[in-house]
């Protein structure tokens, strides 16, 4: 297993975690996240919806050991690689990327920490809050905050509900959000 995932077969390997991201990172483009649940739609406003899923994928193999853990240390990796492409594509330059990318960082493992405990106390308010702080910071309410965090939940529970080899071959699938 392990040759095949970190060995002599490096196209299949990358085609592992290429389609683990291209989930994820389909996952954070639904359109309803931005059209009615009016999640911003700016560089910052799907930074925060790619770690959202991003977070939602850790958080499903946390605790896994061997490939799976490499799985999603190379797609941490990817992502920030990802993070760090789109600033240089915004224009910042070769010295502002590292301060940068510093506070992204920091901002993406905090987040990480907040979601993380209220999921685990199965706090949707806590949820919810969280959320509203990191998405919405310029507006003092923001209802939808109940609905992405409901979504959260049912989405952390729908990849746990997916067997751990199925990830390992590149097989996961986030809910496809419903506003009925």
């Amino acid at each position: 297993m392990f040759q095949r995932l970190f060995g002599r077969d490096r196209s299949g390997n990358r085609a592992i975690t290429e389609a683990l991201y291209a989930e994820i990172v389909a996952a954070a483009r639904q359109p309803v996240l931005y059209s009615e649940w009016e999640v911003p739609d700016t560089p910052l406003g799907r930074f925060e919806m790619l770690s959202l899923h991003m977070f939602l994928f850790q958080h499903r193999v946390r605790g896994e050991a061997g490939a799976l853990r490499e799985i999603a240390q190379i797609l941490t990796d990817d992502f920030f690689a990802e993070v760090e492409h789109s600033l240089r594509d915004l224009g910042i330059g070769d010295m502002g990327v590292p301060k940068r990318m510093k506070k992204l960082a920091r901002m993406f493992y905090g987040r990480t920490a907040a979601y993380a405990d209220a999921l685990e106390r199965s706090d949707r308010p806590a949820l919810a809050e969280a959320l509203s702080r990191n998405i919405r910071p310029d507006s003092p309410t923001w209802p939808q905050a109940e609905s992405l965090a409901l979504y959260v939940m049912e989405a952390d529970n729908a990849l746990r509900q997916q067997p751990s080899e199925a990830i390992r071959r590149g097989v996961m699938q986030f809910p496809q959000i419903s506003t009925d």
